[in-house]
């Protein structure tokens, strides 16, 4: 072997680029692209200072009480616009715009399927329960929505048929306004941002431990919790957060609108902690498969989450 001969020069990898060593092939990211995650990090970062700045503010005001209910309900309604607020300044403070928040409406079709699945995945716990004797409906309900909406002299069908027809229509639009504020930060910011650095399944992994370790203060030091232990109510509470993340994560992707998560966001709140369990007794250990804190929708949010994660291909790629 001659040791005489010239080498072809390697030609110097431009931004973008991907170099093809053997069955390797390297991507170098752009500058622009460089400069973008750079940006999302900091965004981010900034996202996260100022939600949990204002989150502090009433997780005060809540924990001095000891409830949520304290302050007539405004002091949660202030904590969950923490997350929205932070993203709107973050985005004026880097962008000096409102823009990438998903304002737009997107298809009709993603907007009714975030109001109805909620419904629907409460429903496939729910029922069985009633069914299965593990839990019966509640006959105090009846008379408590008669009372407060003045309808004593209706048969209880009636009664029900109308309670749900006001829950999923003026309750729905009061629930909105509250969930819009936590959407605008978790689905509205965070999720776009980390899909500019990371995949889907960790958007979604990471975004959903931010959302559940936000609940946590209310959950470990206020009444924010179940009929089980403590322990028991974060487990359930944690699994289930993290299964429908990738739900919201995908809506809102598929769509572009951060209203899905809005949809989602208010009518799981009203159906489960408005309409199913105050219309579940308990009959033993009806507590600890009901709610946001039993076993039900911790089942139900893992099947949610992997269902999401399957249809990931469907997503637009950015």
């Amino acid at each position: 072997m001659s040791g005489s001969g010239s080498y072809p020069a390697i030609p110097s990898p431009r931004p973008g680029f991907t170099l093809t060593f053997g069955a390797s092939a390297y991507t170098i990211p752009s500058t622009a692209a460089m400069a973008t995650a750079r940006e999302a990090r900091r965004g981010i970062l900034v996202f996260l200072l100022l939600t949990f700045a204002l989150s502090s503010i009433f997780y005060y005001l809540i924990l001095s009480a000891g409830r949520l209910s304290a302050g007539g309900g405004n002091y949660v309604l202030g904590l969950m616009w923490s997350p929205g607020m932070a993203a709107l300044l973050t985005r004026l403070l880097f962008q000096r715009n409102l823009r990438g928040q998903g304002w737009g409406w997107g298809r009709w079709r993603y907007q009714l399927l975030s109001y109805a699945l909620p419904l629907l995945y409460a429903a496939v716990v729910y029922i069985p329960i009633w069914l299965t004797g593990l839990g019966a409906f509640n006959p105090s309900f009846f008379d408590q929505v008669a009372l407060r909406f003045g309808w004593e002299q209706t048969s209880q069908l009636a009664l029900l048929l109308k309670y749900l027809g006001f829950a999923a229509t003026v309750g729905v639009a009061g629930s909105c306004l509250s969930a819009l504020g936590e959407e605008l930060g978790w689905r509205g910011f965070l999720v776009p941002e980390l899909m500019k650095l990371t995949s889907f399944s960790r958007t979604c992994w990471l975004s959903g431990a931010i959302w559940a370790l936000w609940h946590y203060p209310v959950l470990l030091l206020a009444d924010y919790r179940g009929a089980g232990p403590l322990w028991y109510s974060l487990l359930c509470f944690t699994v289930m957060v993290l299964g429908i993340s990738f739900l919201f994560a995908w809506m809102r992707l598929k769509s572009g609108s951060v209203w899905t998560g809005m949809f989602l966001h208010a009518t799981h709140n009203l159906f489960i902690q408005g309409v199913f369990d105050p219309l579940t007794a308990d009959t033993g250990i009806t507590g600890l498969l009901i709610g946001e804190f039993g076993v039900g929708l911790a089942i139900v949010g893992i099947l949610v989450g992997y269902f999401s994660w399957r249809q990931r291909h469907q997503l637009p790629q950015s």
